[in-house]
């Protein structure tokens, strides 16, 4: 594969893990307001969680404040590391582009 090939490659990669950063940092600001809403609930009007399509009253809202927190910090973690991929892929794009800008210059 040459590097204009490779080139492109790594620019539909970039484009796709921009997205998918994107779509992670949507459902992290997402969830913080579904906890915060959650919390901020008062207890005597019910809550309820939507199952298999479902809505359910929730009887424990400690557990569910936690397993949102869970997911919270699991989502904050993919979005870590897509960040830090799309930060190599932006490396490797940059270091390609100066490839190809030296071998049309020579």
């Amino acid at each position: 594969m040459d590097n204009l090939e490779q080139l492109q490659v790594v620019v539909n990669e970039v484009q796709s893990a921009r997205q998918q950063v994107a779509n992670l940092r949507a459902q992290v600001v997402e969830l913080e307001a579904t906890i915060e809403n959650v919390k901020n609930q008062p207890e005597e009007l019910a809550l309820h969680q939507q199952m298999a399509g479902v809505l359910v009253e929730v009887s424990d809202r400690p557990k569910l404040i936690k397993e949102l927190e869970e997911t919270l910090v699991a989502l904050k973690e993919h979005l870590e590391r897509f960040t830090g991929r799309e930060a190599e892929l932006l490396a490797t794009y940059n270091q390609l582009k100066e490839m190809l800008a030296g071998t049309e210059n020579a």
